[in-house]
């Protein structure tokens, strides 16, 4: 038993041991663990060890809790009884089993709920070795202990999901932010190194946004940046990654799958541009009496290679994003 405790991580290693040292010391056919949900009305064994032919306790078996022997036992308080067919001759699932000899114990959780049942159990009149109510009590409790361990562990491990997905999430759009760009960034130039693959980086800058902002208000300018992140969602292709860099900065990460000839390099950028554009310029609908025509973004794409980090590359897209916005600036100044 000591071993089984120090050694077991996981329920089954702990139960397994268990149900055997309870069979030795009971001399019964059969010891099980039983899940109980109350709200169903089902209870189900999920573990037992078998010794004889004459009483098998099926594992995964589900049978109605009303007419259990382990609910009898707590309404009745009789947890142990060498006369199943004299107390409860009326059960259907004691007839239906073969059980002549039973004893059980409830598994709690901390809080009292109840959550299984530790069970022995003969097909005959046996006698019930001395301890062993005790026994069921104390292998009860460290089950109990151990569900009670592997729900909290659970427990943590959402709330950690839960807190990772919020450090590496911007709020308004719900995209990855900063945080979580640089990681992604830094990954994908080691990996598109590596398999001698090319990877695009576009910065997008807003233009004119905080003109919407001056004239609309920081509400009105939220939900611009909003109606953004979505359309950018639904520019990108399932392999390639957006993420809002801060402000009105977004970036958006176009893995390759193989290296263009130099010649076909501006082809490609002019396409996903052209793709980024179509998808950010337009009509957008800013509240009930706010519209826009938005002329769309400064975009600057660069294709990365080498062993560039992710500060280095963003630096790059971002000279590339300005001098787009140059352009377009003489363009209608011009």
């Amino acid at each position: 038993m000591a071993d089984s405790l120090r050694h077991a991580r996981s329920l089954e290693e702990l139960v397994r041991p268990l149900l055997e040292l309870l069979q030795a010391v009971t001399g019964l056919d059969s010891t099980y663990l039983t899940r109980v949900d109350e709200t169903a009305g089902v209870q189900q064994i999920t573990h037992a060890y078998n010794t004889s032919a004459a009483l098998h306790m099926p594992e995964q078996l589900i049978v109605p809790w009303a007419d259990t022997l382990c609910r009898r036992a707590l309404l009745e308080q009789l947890p142990c009884t060498n006369e199943v067919a004299t107390h409860w001759g009326d059960s259907a699932a004691a007839s239906e089993l073969g059980i002549g000899t039973y004893a059980s114990t409830p598994v709690h959780t901390a809080d009292g709920q109840l959550i299984g049942t530790l069970c022995a159990a003969s097909a005959g009149r046996a006698d019930i070795a001395e301890g062993a109510e005790r026994l069921l009590r104390m292998f009860a409790a460290l089950i109990g202990q151990h569900i009670e361990r592997e729900r909290l562990i659970e427990q943590l491990r959402i709330a950690h999901q839960a807190l990772q997905l919020t450090a590496d999430t911007d709020a308004l759009t719900g995209l990855p932010n900063r945080r979580a760009l640089m990681q992604e960034l830094d990954r994908r130039l080691l990996q598109h190194a590596q398999a001698d693959t090319q990877l695009l980086v576009g910065f997008i800058d807003l233009d004119d946004f905080k003109q919407i902002n001056d004239r609309w208000g920081h509400a009105a300018g939220d939900r611009f940046l909003s109606q953004i992140a979505q359309r950018l969602r639904q520019a990108q292709r399932p392999e390639d990654y957006c993420a809002r860099l801060g402000g009105d900065e977004f970036v958006i990460l176009v893995s390759l799958g193989h290296t263009f000839a130099d010649e076909q390099h501006d082809t490609v950028i002019d396409q996903i541009e052209q793709r980024l554009e179509a998808m950010t310029c337009g009509h957008f609908q800013l509240g009930a009496d706010i519209s826009l025509d938005y002329q769309g973004p400064s975009i600057g794409l660069i294709r990365v290679g080498g062993s560039s980090n992710a500060t280095e590359v963003l630096t790059l897209a971002d000279a590339a994003m300005y001098q787009r916005k140059q352009l377009r600036h003489a363009q209608r100044t011009g």
